[in-house]
């Protein structure tokens, strides 16, 4: 029988026990969350030198990655070193901090795998090599991936895999962690993403007329729902979750952030890089994935946007939330956090699972900044400019791709 959103049981939810982040917004969940609720933007003019373009710039950089012990530099295959690159360095710390803030997970246990989403490894990879001068993309040596790498690194004997869904990778990750302790696959599960500023991506999406080419403040840029919004502002950086099963997590006493109950993803099957106008896709993700945590729309208390800023995206977005929650739809708050943090590519969705914790610890929805005349082909409940208190138990978060890789996880309170 094909399983449909009203065919199967709602999965038992696994707790997140560990957290790991290195963002534009800060390296730690506190620092983040101060700055989410403080409608703090990261976004700034960044050096376009390498990139050859006269143009203005803005992006949301990350300031200072930190080193873990153990992590770089990276060991090659013939038994030289080499610093790792930008994305391995995001993707390690993140990953590494996870592990080490989840009191009594240990690395060395047989079944704690690890699910990363990156959605241009390999791409980046021979881009950093080019732009040294150098000739690593035709030697052999090195480990095929950076989650075999971390895997290594870490001493994790279990699964270890990348998963590349576009904008949607590490939300997609998380949602194969979830699956595998459903499944009792694994005994916990390292899950989430990054991704980095670079020249080629810069380059690419500026010339889909993607990125917004406002010059005049950073920190407007980024103009999710509005109806001056011209694309979205590109961010980097990375979010980890230690995932395990929440019998297991109470049992040992560790801290619980959140819960991760359901996940849905669908595919558009229309365009490699346009989004697709009509929702019908995104709301049967959104659908399911209420279904697959046995939650009613009416039960929604928040939900983060994918919402990137972009014409098209934006008011498709807006009508598949409003399609999936009915009647609900008009009372719960919705928010673009990437008006903040700009939008992290491979790592959004991560990141915005982080953004629901933090509303659920602080108790406060967190804003769409820049907000000022709401597009009416996005009516929603905004929360624009400054956060709302408000008692958020369980929250939506969006994520459509590129290539129509449509997700929606949903997260609640512990």
């Amino acid at each position: 029988m094909i399983e449909t959103p009203s065919s199967h049981e709602p999965r038992a939810p696994v707790a997140i026990t560990g957290l790991g982040m290195v963002t534009p917004l800060g390296n730690d969940f506190a620092t983040v969350s101060d700055a989410l609720m403080a409608g703090r933007s990261g976004v700034c003019e960044i050096d376009l030198a390498d990139a050859s373009r006269p143009l203005r710039q803005f992006a949301a950089p990350v300031s200072m990655i930190p080193e873990e012990a153990g992590l770089l530099p990276i060991q090659l295959g013939n038994g030289a070193k080499a610093e790792a690159h930008r994305l391995e360095q995001l993707c390690g710390s993140a990953t590494a901090r996870a592990l080490r803030s989840a009191n009594g997970v240990q690395a060395s246990a047989p079944r704690i795998g690890l699910v990363l989403g990156l959605g241009a490894e390999q791409l980046k990879t021979w881009e950093a090599d080019f732009l040294a001068d150098g000739q690593g993309v035709f030697h052999g040596g090195r480990m095929p991936c950076i989650a075999t790498r971390l895997g290594t690194q870490l001493g994790l004997t279990g699964p270890c895999i990348t998963v590349a869904a576009a904008c949607a990778s590490s939300g997609y990750a998380l949602a194969v962690a979830h699956r595998w302790l459903s499944l009792g696959l694994v005994d916990a599960c390292l899950a989430g993403g990054g991704d980095i500023i670079s020249p080629v991506a810069l380059a690419a999406f500026y010339n889909l007329r993607a990125l917004s080419r406002r010059t005049d403040d950073p920190t407007k840029a980024s103009r999710p729902f509005d109806r001056q919004r011209d694309g979205f502002v590109m961010g980097e950086g990375a979010a980890m979750f230690l995932l395990e099963p929440e019998t297991a997590a109470r049992r040992r006493s560790g801290k619980v952030y959140g819960l991760l109950a359901g996940a849905g993803m669908t595919s558009d099957a229309t365009h490699m890089v346009a989004p697709c106008a009509e929702p019908a896709q995104a709301t049967r993700a959104i659908e399911m994935a209420l279904a697959d945590a046995g939650v009613d729309p009416h039960e929604i208390d928040y939900v983060n946007a994918h919402a990137p800023g972009t014409p098209v995206g934006d008011a498709a977005e807006a009508a598949a939330i409003r399609s999936a929650l009915g009647d609900a739809a008009d009372a719960v708050p919705v928010s673009s956090t990437k008006s903040m943090s700009g939008h992290l590519v491979s790592g959004a969705s991560a990141f915005e699972a982080v953004a629901c914790l933090a509303a659920f610890e602080t108790q406060m929805i967190p804003p769409t900044i820049n907000l000022d005349d709401p597009d009416e082909a996005c009516s929603l409940n905004h929360v624009a400019h400054e956060a709302r208190p408000a008692n958020v138990r369980t929250a939506l978060s969006n994520s459509f791709g590129f290539g129509g890789s449509n997700l929606c996880l949903v997260l609640k309170a512990a």
